[in-house]
């Protein structure tokens, strides 16, 4: 059974960092692209980050860039998205997605049709 799971959210001031980490069963992560998305309150889901399944390409949403850092952590199966510099519209459920398709680009903004096998979704809430 395919299964992927977020942790690592939480409540972090502004200005913080939090790491969020996204593992799988059933499946290994570096075969394919990984994104990471995000919903706020009202919001629609939107797509923050990426990194491809080759080469490891890495893409970041404007409203992110220089702050957030995907990367992957094979030993243990693991894709992190490192945040820092976290503002309070950070704030929101992020979730983690693998595109097992091939329907994703490198360097490109993360669509949700891509991405077919979705984690539960971790809440991120940046409060003083």
């Amino acid at each position: 059974q395919v299964q992927l799971l977020e942790f690592g959210g939480g409540l972090v001031q502004p200005g913080g960092s939090l790491r969020l980490s996204c593992t799988a069963s059933g499946f290994t992560l570096d075969d394919y692209a990984i994104g990471w998305f995000r919903q706020a309150p009202g919001k629609a889901r939107e797509g923050v980050a990426c990194i491809s399944s080759s080469d490891d390409i890495a893409y970041y949403a404007e409203s992110v860039e220089g702050r957030f850092s995907i990367s992957r952590d094979n030993a243990k199966n693991t894709v992190h998205l490192q945040m820092n510099s976290l503002k309070p519209e950070d704030t929101g459920v992020y979730y983690c997605a693998a595109d097992t398709d091939g329907d994703s680009w490198p360097n490109q903004p993360p669509q949700l049709y891509e991405y077919d096998y979705w984690g539960q979704g971790t809440q991120v809430t940046v409060s003083s």
